[in-house]
């Protein structure tokens, strides 16, 4: 695995004064890893998933909608104020000696219009390390929102300003959806390709995702595949392929395997 994300280490890492490599993981489903967002963190994600249930006016973390309301799992709990700690702790950053944007997709699981009013009332609050559009320009903040899921497409396109992003489609390419406001473009893996992630990638699958990779490059948006082969050698062939965000259940292993090839 000597050569695994050896391309990122010029182009897309940058090391931290902590020795914390950041790496272009997308820690799925977050929330259910033993330590929600901060394991995330420990292993230098740039991005991470929360799924969300709008609960008696709270936004729930969960997969699966609930039987009760726990306030320990909100969204405000488990990802916006250790967020807002962490960027204060770094002097308006998630990492220390990274600018880039610390990427929050939040996954509506129902709810539409009246999660998204919900949530823009929740980020108010946390405003000032937000990544916000205000009269067409957008300012870059330490933590960039994008909405994912049963996503308000038309809400979000017309709020002003605008706190959260959106997570595109394939169909939505070519629809002049600008960068800034569709950073992400996501699709399930199977829809596109049946390669399990073990030895090499057929030829055939190998131009088709180079293709998809191509064309989301050409907007100026990132890729991140949903439901793919979870392993080192899935992740590194999605590397040198150029998918931008990489999806994974594993983050610490995912920043093992990275560790490795910078012995």
């Amino acid at each position: 695995m000597k050569s695994i994300f050896s391309f990122f280490v010029f182009s897309f890492f940058v090391f931290s004064t902590i020795a914390q490599t950041v790496i272009p993981g997308h820690a799925h489903n977050d929330y259910l890893n033993k330590e929600p967002l901060f394991e995330a963190l420990k292993s230098g994600f740039v991005s991470v998933e929360a799924d969300v249930h709008l609960m008696k006016g709270e936004l729930i973390v969960a997969h699966v909608r609930p039987l009760g309301r726990n306030k320990k799992r909100s969204l405000e709990n488990l990802y916006l104020k250790p967020l807002f700690e962490q960027v204060q702790k770094h002097g308006g950053k998630v990492y220390p000696n990274y600018d880039g944007p610390f990427y929050l997709m939040i996954d509506f699981k129902g709810g539409g219009m009246e999660t998204f009013n919900r949530l823009t009332e929740l980020l108010e609050n946390y405003r000032s390390m937000l990544s916000i559009m205000e009269d067409g320009e957008l300012k870059l903040g330490a933590v960039t929102v994008f909405l994912s899921g049963g996503r308000p497409t038309d809400a979000v396109l017309n709020a002003e300003p605008k706190l959260a992003f959106l997570d595109g489609r394939p169909s939505d390419i070519g629809q002049q959806i600008p960068a800034e406001v569709m950073p992400v473009i996501s699709d399930n893996y199977h829809n596109h390709l049946s390669w399990n992630g073990k030895g090499k990638m057929p030829e055939d699958q190998e131009h088709k995702l180079r293709k998809m990779v191509s064309k989301v490059h050409a907007e100026g948006k990132k890729l991140r595949l949903w439901a793919s082969p979870d392993n080192a050698n899935a992740w590194e062939t999605f590397q040198k392929i150029g998918t931008d965000l990489i999806n994974t259940n594993t983050p610490k292993k995912f920043a093992e395997e990275f560790d490795k090839s910078e012995k």
